[in-house]
């Protein structure tokens, strides 16, 4: 092999994992079958027992992963509280209705009891996130590669900058998710997730009353007599307190029935109509009315999604506890 060739050859292993390392090439299965064993069996026990007597958790577990990710990636840095010095992610109006914490910090208590200093708050959000939605499947659907390690920076700015808004069209949805090297088929894959959980009336209602500014009407994309049910629950565009299904048919079971609501123009916020008005964004939520398709394309994208400037190695820490960076 002559050197050019060779030299050109090296480059592209070195660029290459270095792309692995960006996207999650160090998270792997079982990474603490050594370390801790048990790690992922205490997850699942506590996230299952809570599941059982709340069946609103899979849906706020599922957006706490998402929140996090998103911002300065899967590290854990939407779990940090705030300080005298500094407005973490938490205080971000997005983040304002997340909840699950105490949970997470069930779940970390028991497992700094077991193995003290090994397990990552951010794995621990990313398992309790598959593991909660699973309970009602008894199983787990979709895998997660473990190995991340946590931030120490959580700033209230970069969850306004990176979070995606229920108020975004196409173009600001496509746009925010290839920013995390995430595409159309992801985006579209993962609003499934709209198919359990909850909104506020302050996040849609506009699409009610005051779609069209200063006119007083209602979104024409959206089914007139889902309108006319969702006016009877929020009956101002200043309600911020009552909360509707996203998935109204079952918003408690995880399900494709999201992507069948969106056919009939029954997605609630204005980013669920939005993927109706992109060519492949539509064709995604067709195949995705397959209900089999469905639950595997989701496996997949949340596990790229997990993946998303992940620090792995000896980069960020093992938080002794959640909420706080270590001393």
């Amino acid at each position: 092999m002559n050197a050019k060739l060779s030299s050109f050859l090296i480059s592209i292993v070195v660029f290459g994992s270095l792309l692995g390392v960006c996207h999650g090439g160090e998270l792997r299965k079982h990474f603490y079958k050594d370390s801790c064993p048990l790690a992922e069996d205490i997850v699942k026990e506590i996230i299952w027992k809570r599941v059982a007597s709340n069946s609103t958790l899979p849906a706020k577990f599922l957006r706490m992963h998402f929140h996090d990710c998103f911002v300065r990636g899967c590290d854990a840095s939407v779990l940090l509280d705030s300080t005298a010095n500094n407005q973490a992610e938490k205080e971000a109006t997005p983040n304002l209705s997340l909840g699950g914490f105490d949970v997470i910090d069930e779940v970390k208590t028991e497992l700094e009891k077991t193995c003290p200093g090994v397990v990552s708050c951010a794995d621990i959000v990313a398992l309790a996130a598959r593991d909660s939605v699973s309970y009602q499947f008894q199983r787990p659907i979709w895998e997660v590669l473990t190995g991340r390690r946590d931030g120490s920076i959580s700033r209230i700015s970069d969850a306004f900058r990176n979070i995606p808004s229920p108020f975004f069209n196409f173009s600001s949805l496509k746009q925010s998710f290839a920013k995390k090297s995430l595409t159309v088929h992801d985006l579209v894959v993962l609003s499934g997730g709209h198919t359990i959980g909850v909104g506020h009336c302050n996040f849609f209602s506009q699409r009610l009353y005051n779609f069209t500014a200063g006119k007083n009407d209602a979104d024409p994309s959206l089914n007139s007599t889902y309108a006319a049910f969702l006016k009877t629950q929020c009956k101002s565009l200043s309600n911020n307190i009552t909360i509707v299904p996203m998935d109204p048919g079952s918003p408690l079971s995880f399900d494709n029935n999201y992507f069948k609501n969106l056919k009939l123009n029954q997605g609630l916020f204005q980013s669920d109509a939005a993927l109706l008005t992109n060519k492949e964004a539509t064709n995604t939520v067709d195949e995705l009315l397959d209900s089999q398709d469905f639950f595997t394309e989701f496996g997949q994208s949340m596990k790229r999604m997990g993946a998303i400037d992940v620090l792995t190695g000896s980069l960020g820490e093992i938080r002794q506890k959640c909420n706080v960076v270590n001393s």
